[in-house]
């Protein structure tokens, strides 16, 4: 049995039921770009999220007439949700807010005024996000603290939010995954009842199984190939769009991944297309009438 004659099989087969096979095509491609696409938005949302968790910062607002600031300090930073204590005096306060506010000049007058206005404050990074409550809880019943604000809760629910959506979509992939493998096996089973008188020919004259059977194979792996490579080429290109057109978005959110990411995922992803092929027709083969030994 030659390659050639696998291979013209296939695409005979392909050519006889083009719409079916586009069909089959388009399901594949949809599963396989959700697919993609749910990988490229959770490693964007991984990224920022571990950025944020480096940033998350409990911070302690002291009262005017606390000194003790070193003790406090020390006692906290021996905590064990505690990664890193800074002490941020009144001048530091002063001088990041005068960066922050570089644009508004009538906020930064009335801070250059009254230099004593912000008041000093340790700020508290935790060793993972989900430990800044228990910080806070301890910091409050610190007598020097005035007031205490993060941003982990915020960061917490969009972790929370990311691993929803990763999980709809990852359920949305399976079932049209399952819905590709299904219209592949429907494809093959019209590629073989069209072909039911040859094959009958075949078998008379002693051809074996897989000499009838590896074409059908062939085309069903040529369906998830395709599909898996539309789905990779559209998933790229989107991304690399929104890349180029979303330069106005905050410092604070990276939509960049590393090209080894998508060259990793890309070639995983034309593997499942592949196996996504091989098992609807294999599923087609295993059932069908024509083939049975």
């Amino acid at each position: 049995m030659s390659l050639q004659y696998v291979f013209m099989e296939a695409f005979n087969n392909i050519r006889r039921n083009g719409l079916v096979v586009l069909g089959a095509i388009l399901a594949v491609f949809i599963s396989l770009q959700l697919m993609f696409g749910t990988l490229i938005f959770g490693e964007i949302a991984r990224i920022n999220t571990l950025r944020w968790e480096e940033d998350v910062r409990v911070i302690a607002f002291l009262r005017e007439e606390f000194r003790d600031v070193d003790a406090l300090r020390d006692e906290v930073a021996g905590w064990d949700e505690v990664a890193e204590v800074i002490i941020f005096s009144k001048a530091d306060a002063q001088e990041e807010a005068l960066e922050m506010l570089a644009n508004n000049s009538s906020a930064r007058r009335v801070i250059e005024e009254r230099p004593g206005i912000l008041p000093a404050s340790i700020r508290v990074r935790p060793v993972n996000l989900e430990q800044y409550d228990p910080i806070v809880q301890r910091l409050q019943s610190s007598p020097g603290v005035s007031e205490i604000i993060t941003a982990g809760p915020q960061i917490a629910a969009l972790a929370a939010l990311r691993d929803g959506l990763r999980v709809v979509f990852s359920i949305l992939s399976v079932a049209l995954g399952v819905a590709a493998v299904a219209l592949i096996a429907n494809t093959i089973q019209m590629a073989i009842y069209a072909r039911r008188e040859e094959i009958e020919i075949m078998r008379l004259v002693g051809a074996s199984n897989w000499y009838v059977r590896t074409p059908f194979v062939i085309e069903g792996m040529i369906e998830g190939l395709v599909g898996g490579a539309l789905a990779i080429g559209v998933a790229i290109g989107v991304y690399r769009v929104a890349v180029q057109r979303l330069t106005t978005l905050p410092e604070f959110i990276s939509i960049e991944i590393g090209p080894e990411f998508l060259t990793r995922w890309s070639l995983i992803i034309l593997m499942f297309g592949v196996l996504v092929g091989v098992l609807g027709s294999s599923l087609s083969l295993a059932v069908h009438r024509y083939l049975k030994t």
